[in-house]
């Protein structure tokens, strides 16, 4: 049944929705139903399920699109898109995203000493099957000892040391700020100190709550609420560094990846739903809510860092993360680089939440 939070409404109701390039939305679309062929996607609580969306995703697959306006035609064919309303209000809110590039080394030096580590073998899956007494119910993740399954080393316990001598390491960057924001966004580019290129992308965590240090600098004063942004948090940090490693160890979550390959240097890495994300149409949404691949259409008009325009756009709901929580909250997909970076960094903006529900959800509605 779909969930009442999703009002039904026009396209003409979208504001921009005609103006927008949807041909790219399609393009990012199509990966997903690539994708579901393997596996199918786990349906979300609102109700847009996976089998309203399969026979969609298959159509996809099989029609030739060669136009913005063909991709219109596609999408107002199969969906009708539905104002999300949480409290009374149609306002939802956008941060962003991207995946950094970092200079690394395959060994460890005097320069290159931070390391990023792969999945440790005492680290063991959690749900209620296995889920010690007592062990907090949002932990994913335990570590398996002589005596059971306890909670995992924190990120300070990990950088004190705790995982040193088992051969973890994937590389080493020069900067613990840099590691730590790569953790933040669960995925690198490394520009290795050979020339080549690797890519890392989450592989597994410690199971520890997110703890945002931008929120402990507002809390303190350090930053004014107007001036908050991923540089800003870096600018202090900079400006702090006697203070940077214990702000940073109250966010106790860690992140362990692993490698992946660059096959399109164009794309982002491969994310929750299992497709390279795409700068700028790529969305991560609140999983339990919402059904991977599903359409959204983004009505941001304070937001102008994606190309001088107000915000409005289709995006593709293909990644997730554990700050991305409610039926009206996305984290959008800015790319990579530093290009990206400066755009993601800046994203916290109330926008309006248009998911394109299937038709065949809907009835006579």
């Amino acid at each position: 049944m779909l969930s009442p939070l999703l009002q039904p409404v026009e396209f003409e109701d979208c504001p921009g929705w005609e103006d927008d390039n949807q041909l790219q939305a399609l393009t990012a679309f199509r990966r997903s139903a690539n994708r579901v062929l393997e596996k199918p996607y786990k349906s979300g609580s609102l109700g847009i399920s996976f089998e309203a969306l399969e026979p969609i995703f298959a159509d996809s697959r099989e029609t030739i699109v060669q136009t913005d306006i063909q991709a219109r035609q596609f999408f107002e064919k199969w969906f009708r898109p539905a104002r999300i309303m949480q409290d009374n209000s149609s306002s939802g809110f956008v941060t962003g995203f991207y995946e950094p590039e970092v200079i690394a080394s395959p060994v460890r030096t005097d320069e290159f000493r931070i390391p990023f580590l792969k999945r440790p073998n005492d680290l063991i899956d959690i749900d209620d099957s296995n889920r010690p007494a007592g062990l907090d119910p949002y932990f994913a993740f335990a570590r398996q000892t002589s005596a059971g399954l306890s909670e995992y080393y924190d990120r300070q316990a990990i950088e004190s040391g705790a995982l040193d001598g088992q051969g973890l390491e994937i590389a080493f960057v020069k900067s613990l700020v840099d590691a730590f924001f790569i953790h933040v966004q669960g995925a690198a580019r490394l520009k290795m100190v050979d020339g080549s290129l690797r890519r890392i992308t989450y592989a597994a965590k410690t199971g520890h709550r997110f703890t945002g240090i931008g929120k402990i600098l507002l809390d303190r004063g350090e930053i004014a609420p107007e001036n908050i942004s991923m540089q800003s948090i870096r600018k202090w940090l900079a400006e702090h560094p006697e203070q940077a490693q214990s702000l940073m160890w109250n966010n106790q979550s860690y992140i362990f990846f692993r490698e992946a390959a660059v096959d399109d240097e164009s794309l982002g890495p491969i994310a929750a739903a299992k497709v390279p994300l795409m700068g700028g149409r790529s969305m991560a949404v609140d999983r339990l809510l919402h059904t991977f691949g599903t359409p959204f259409y983004i009505h941001a008009p304070q937001l102008t860092a994606f190309g001088g325009n107000s915000f409005s756009r289709l995006m593709i709901a293909q990644d997730t993360g554990s700050a991305i929580v409610g039926p009206a909250r996305g984290d959008l997909f800015a790319g990579s680089g530093d290009a990206a970076g400066e755009i993601a960094g800046g994203i916290r903006h109330n926008a309006d939440f248009y998911a394109l529900v299937p038709r065949s959800l809907l009835g006579s509605m």
